[in-house]
C-alpha cells in the first residue's frame, strides 16, 4: 500500500466500526484479511455484506470500499446519492486522497451494507 494512503484508509476503517457500533442491529463485527484486504463482516449470520476497503490497483492516490458485487448495493448508492460519490462498476465507492468524504452519506451506504441481508429479510 502506498503511504499515503494509509491515514485515508484508517480514518475508511473508523467509519465502518463507528456504524457498526451506532446501527441497531449490526452487533459485533469481524475485522479480517480477505484478499490481502481489510475486510469487515457482522458476527451474527445473515445480517450484512462484507466491506473490504483498499487502495486502487495501480494507483497511488486513489481508494475504494468495495461491497460484493453480486448484491443491489451499488446500484442503490448510485440512485441515492448519484453525485456524491464516484463509483466503479457494481463493487465500488471510490475516492481520491486530499477529497472531503461526505460522511453523513458514506455512514449511510455502510449502514446499508452492514443490514443488507437483514433488511431483505425483514
Amino acid at each position: 500500500m502506498p503511504p499515503a494512503l494509509y491515514a485515508p484508509l484508517t480514518r475508511l476503517r473508523q467509519y465502518v466500526l463507528d456504524v457498526a457500533a451506532e446501527t441497531p442491529g449490526i452487533g459485533n463485527i469481524i475485522e479480517t484479511l480477505k484478499w490481502r484486504e481489510p475486510a469487515y463482516l457482522p458476527k451474527k449470520p445473515r445480517t450484512g455484506t462484507m466491506i473490504r476497503i483498499n487502495g486502487v490497483k495501480g494507483s497511488q492516490d486513489r481508494y475504494a470500499m468495495y461491497v460484493h458485487c453480486q448484491t443491489s448495493l451499488v446500484e442503490t448508492f448510485k440512485s441515492i446519492y448519484p453525485d456524491v460519490f464516484s463509483f466503479e462498476g457494481n463493487r465500488a465507492l471510490l475516492f481520491h486522497i486530499g477529497d472531503r468524504i461526505p460522511e453523513p452519506p458514506l455512514k449511510h451506504c455502510i449502514a446499508m451494507a452492514l443490514t443488507y441481508h437483514a433488511r431483505a429479510n425483514a
